[in-house]
């Protein structure tokens, strides 16, 4: 039964929740079924460049979804690459929702390239959503944050500190500066009762995947499969709730023992 009411609701904002089948839309229902109001972020023009493609009508359907739980949800159209659009999207979420308790930065820039590829554009277009804009919002949400205690920053990485990723040496790069991020964050603002913890979900299934990579990667965990979408939000949902107080700077492979088979 959702526990929400009207006088005290707790709001999260989850950024990159494009697609159904992505990570970001099983966060946001995972967070919905704790009775929080959710607000989430798509940028459809990035989705359009990938090999996935738009996914058209997932913001609409994942806000009515939402809604027929009986919480509030509001969907943001937002380019987060852009310097303006954490303090943009904020300003947005409290005036429609109010001031939120849960911030998860699950939006990402990835592209593939390794050493003979990388070049300025593809450092900068992987720094503007990974690292700045994930950078400012938190640092955003901080400064706004007047609750006093249940505060939460959840950011998503990629196991960086686990093993190179030579093809993707911009996203890479960018993400091991999240895992940097984190662990300097949480010291900062723990006097403001904010907690702040990065997820490394592992090898997830979110449409992306060709049956040989998939089969490929199933090999290497000791269960024999990939990570699901509903993997990452079950931890995701804890490190966002209450009884997840005593949990910050940490960074969670959350990974299903990748790499041990």
């Amino acid at each position: 039964m959702i526990n929400n009411t009207p006088s005290q609701p707790r709001i999260a904002l989850v950024t990159g929740a494009s697609r159904r089948i992505g990570i970001g839309t099983a966060i946001c229902r995972a967070l919905a079924a704790q009775g929080m109001d959710v607000a989430f972020t798509y940028w459809q023009p990035y989705d359009a460049q990938m090999d996935w493609g738009v996914d058209q009508d997932a913001p609409t359907q994942l806000t009515a979804e939402l809604q027929a739980i009986g919480v509030r949800c509001l969907a943001l159209e937002a380019d987060l690459s852009q310097p303006d659009a954490p303090t943009t999207l904020l300003n947005q979420v409290e005036q429609q929702l109010g001031a939120i308790s849960v911030l998860v930065n699950n939006a990402t820039y990835s592209t593939t390239g390794d050493y003979e590829q990388l070049d300025a554009q593809s450092l900068d277009a992987h720094y503007a959503v990974n690292i700045r804009g994930t950078f400012l919002l938190s640092v955003e949400f901080a400064r706004r944050f007047q609750a006093g205690h249940g505060g939460r920053i959840i950011n998503m990485t990629s196991g960086q500190s686990l093993g190179p990723m030579q093809s993707e040496l911009a996203y890479a790069s960018t993400k091991g500066a999240v895992e940097a991020f984190t662990l300097s964050l949480a010291a900062g603002v723990a006097k403001l009762g904010i907690t702040v913890n990065a997820v490394d979900p592992g090898p997830t299934d979110t449409g992306w995947m060709k049956p040989e990579l998939k089969a490929i990667l199933s090999q290497r965990t000791p269960s024999g499969r990939v990570g699901l979408p509903e993997d990452a939000a079950k931890l995701i949902g804890f490190l966002a709730s209450e009884d997840s107080e005593w949990v910050t700077g940490q960074i969670i492979h959350s990974n299903g023992g990748f790499g041990w088979a």
